[in-house]
């Protein structure tokens, strides 16, 4: 049986999403980093998980009725933070609506979704720019440069979005309205 990667993350509307995408395009094109755009920017929900191709059609079912049980929230960034010395981001400033949000997806997926696994590590929202693939020789440059910066935005949430990778890159399925405020 083919196995296929997928995704939940949330994606943020224009403007947000052109801004992110340009600092992922400058660390790009700064490091070669390819990972830096092998997805656009969003903020992963459930992370990535190897499922049968089955997986899909069950989980747009389900996720649809989850969604319509959550309500639109508003996430802010502002600035940047490091994962050790792999990995860059903007950081998310105010998480609460956005936690509790993952908390029901998993908690949902725990119930109706069982082949989602658990996360063992603990829920960090944050927008990656930049991951695994950036030259050791350039992240003390890239940390003072990103620490200089200020970046801030807030965007509304409405919607989040299962993802399926074809090898190549990262394609939206589907997206799944929240219910509005």
């Amino acid at each position: 049986m083919q196995m296929h990667l997928y995704l939940i993350a949330l994606v943020p509307p224009e403007p947000v999403r052109g801004q992110v995408w340009a600092l992922k395009q400058e660390l790009h094109q700064r490091t070669g980093s390819r990972n830096a755009i092998g997805l656009p920017p969003h903020i992963t929900l459930v992370p990535p998980t190897r499922q049968p191709e089955p997986f899909a059609a069950a989980a747009t079912e389900s996720l649809h009725r989850f969604a319509i049980t959550q309500t639109a929230f508003e996430v802010r960034l502002q600035d940047f933070g490091w994962f050790t010395d792999r990995t860059l981001f903007v950081q998310v400033a105010e998480a609460t609506a956005l936690r509790q949000l993952q908390a029901a997806l998993m908690r949902w997926c725990g119930q109706h979704l069982p082949t989602i696994r658990p996360e063992a590590r603990p829920f960090t929202p944050h927008m990656t720019l930049a991951t695994r693939d950036l030259p050791p020789a350039l992240v003390p440059e890239l940390q003072q440069d990103f620490a200089a910066r200020f970046y801030e935005a807030t965007f509304p949430v409405n919607s989040f979005e299962l993802f399926r990778h074809d090898g190549r890159q990262w394609n939206s399925l589907t997206t799944f309205p929240l219910s509005p405020v």
